[in-house]
């Protein structure tokens, strides 16, 4: 269990292991979200990509490509007509 105090204008300091366990670098924003009366601290940044990746989650089947490199592939077509080369 780590401890943080509450200075004057609300602000905190979160533990040098609570931040390593976040992830979290100078900077960085904090989600804090409230289940059952009960409150949670998550790196803003990690759960902005896995609703990304959720949202995402097939949609590279649904498009047709078979693998990572049938992307790329395509990728690679559009640049080169963006390009014009």
């Amino acid at each position: 269990m780590e401890v943080a105090k509450v200075s004057s204008k609300g602000q905190i300091t979160l533990p040098i292991a609570a931040r390593k366990k976040l992830q979290l670098k100078t900077g960085d924003k904090i989600v804090i979200q409230e289940e059952n009366g009960r409150f949670y601290f998550d790196n803003a940044a990690l759960v902005a990509f896995q609703h990304v990746q959720k949202a995402f989650e097939g949609a590279a089947a649904e498009a047709g490509f078979a693998s990572e490199e049938d992307m790329q592939d395509y990728m690679k077509e559009i640049r080169k007509e963006v390009r014009g080369y």
